[in-house]
């Protein structure tokens, strides 16, 4: 078993990393470069400064990994930091110019001119290879006592140690970290979080220009709310910050009344907001999905079975039929007109908001709705199978009923395919959360993927496939551990994991 866990693990890793890798190599050599600015407005608002539209593509461009770019300013202090003997300046002279060039030639960088002030500039093609390094190499951001230096403040303790804080009760507070408080405890599910580990996926453009791939998907949306906290100084306010997300803030850009409320420079939090993450949309929808499809489907599958052959079930194989024939996206329609038109439910997402549990509604219950149809022939078609067994015949000699064969041998032994069934519905939940939450306007990972896609949002595109990638991937893992959960018979091996033992 562990050896399969540790196999599988590595295997799913690979999995991941593969796919993921794939997509980055499509986008970055197949789709042509000038169609990221396709969508984006400033283009055109810097059209008639050429100097300064060449110098916002550069640095979309060093943003999105295509190159390395270096401005007159950067460009200078680069030359003299490799050779402090030399002065250089941006004056349009034969000597500057030659050391431009010399460093140029020997960095591998490709030096320019801007088209108005004739001013230097450099770039560096990235190779495929090493933007691919750069996703991975820095795909996790671990923060440590040393991870902030500031040179107006040279004597920043540094350190990692529990403590009750004021303001937030026990945690593992550092000093010298990006984050004050890398452990800490709150009601927010999961109930324990942590600061000292960061995914990074890169910088988003060009929606959501400049902004963390994992800020934009990650981050609380919607209002700010306002709380009350105590903070160290001892007073009491209502704040809409949010005390458990405190940064180091650097000297020269500290807010005297935050530094005075925190007692220190940890000052700069984000915003309090009302919302789930997109990423917490999805998954809150997608799980209550998953519960519906299963709570209908099981039921239904297994009174289909045992009236087999009468008019339930040929009524039902019709029904399951026909959904099964109709487009997804006339699927959804229908019953988003239907709920909203005899239950008064909202039909769009936004016209309540996440704070109301009736706009959940029918996103999630469509959702799930969507899997019921394949679901049922799946659990039907095993327990008809199950039925001809020679375990039923043989309970059935021994005097039990229908209710009895059902619910102790046919179910029990039906629950090994229901489970193996879980990863395909997650795999299809994705899939369909595409299209309900382009249809609500949902702000979750789906519609996002599609806006991404259009956008040319290269960032936004690989992070979801590379989330979507890894639900799917351990999804097919939790369902291998559910099968044995169930059915202790079954002994997982690498060699062959469908294998079971009596």
């Amino acid at each position: 078993m562990k050896k399969y866990l540790f196999f599988r693990v590595l295997r799913s890793i690979l999995s991941i990393f593969l796919v993921t890798t794939l997509t980055y190599i499509v986008i970055y050599s197949m789709i042509p470069r000038r169609d990221v600015f396709k969508s984006d407005l400033m283009i055109q608002k810097l059209a008639a400064t050429p100097d300064k539209l060449t110098d916002y593509k550069n640095n979309a461009f060093e943003k999105m990994n295509y190159l390395d770019y270096l401005d007159t300013k950067a460009l200078i202090k680069d030359v003299e930091k490799d050779n402090p003997k030399v002065t250089v300046t941006a004056a349009h002279t034969a000597s500057n110019k030659a050391q431009f060039e010399k460093w140029a030639k020997k960095n591998n960088f490709e030096l320019k001119r801007y088209k108005q002030s004739k001013d230097y500039y450099a770039i560096r093609e990235l190779p495929l290879w090493e933007r691919l390094g750069r996703f991975y190499g820095n795909m996790f951001q671990i923060d440590t006592p040393w991870a902030i230096h500031d040179k107006n403040n040279p004597h920043l303790a540094r350190y990692l140690k529990i403590e009750n804080d004021p303001t937030v009760g026990w945690a593992l507070v550092g000093s010298g970290t990006k984050y004050r408080y890398q452990i800490y405890f709150n009601g927010s599910f999961p109930f324990i979080h942590q600061n000292f580990i960061h995914l990074n996926l890169g910088t988003s453009y060009p929606t959501y220009a400049g902004e963390s791939v994992m800020d934009v998907i990650g981050g609380r949306q919607g209002p700010t709310v306002t709380v009350q906290k105590k903070f160290k100084n001892g007073q009491t306010l209502n704040t809409a910050s949010d005390v458990y997300t405190r940064q180091y803030q650097y000297r020269t850009s500290k807010s005297d009344t935050a530094s005075e409320q925190f007692g220190d420079d940890y000052s700069d939090t984000e915003q309090n907001l009302r919302d789930p993450s997109m990423i917490g949309t999805s998954f809150r929808a997608g799980l209550i999905a998953l519960v519906i499809s299963y709570v209908v489907s099981i039921p239904v599958a297994i009174l289909m079975a045992r009236k087999k052959g009468k008019w339930f079930d040929r009524g039902g194989t019709f029904v399951v039929t026909l959904l099964i024939a109709v487009p997804s996206l006339a699927f959804i329609y229908t019953f988003r007109y239907l709920g909203s038109a005899l239950f008064g439910l909202p039909d769009s997402f936004p016209t309540l908001g996440a704070s109301v549990a009736s706009s959940w509604v029918l996103p999630a219950v469509i959702l799930g709705l969507l899997q019921v149809s394949g679901l049922i022939i799946w659990f039907r078609r095993f327990m008809i199978d199950q039925q001809k067994s020679d375990y039923v015949k043989f309970a059935k000699a021994k005097g039990l009923n229908e209710g009895e064969i059902y619910s102790k041998h046919i179910f029990k032994n039906a629950s090994i395919p229901i489970v193996q069934g879980i990863p395909g519905s997650i795999i299809g939940l994705i899939g369909g959360a595409t299209m309900t939450e382009e249809v609500f306007a949902m702000p979750g990972m789906g519609k996002m993927l599609p806006d991404s896609i259009i956008a040319h949002n290269n960032s936004i595109v690989i992070a979801l496939v590379f989330i979507f990638t890894t639900v799917a991937v351990l999804s097919v893992l939790l369902g291998d551990l559910l099968m044995v959960i169930v059915d202790p018979r079954i002994k997982l091996s690498s060699s062959d994991s469908s294998k079971g033992e009596e």
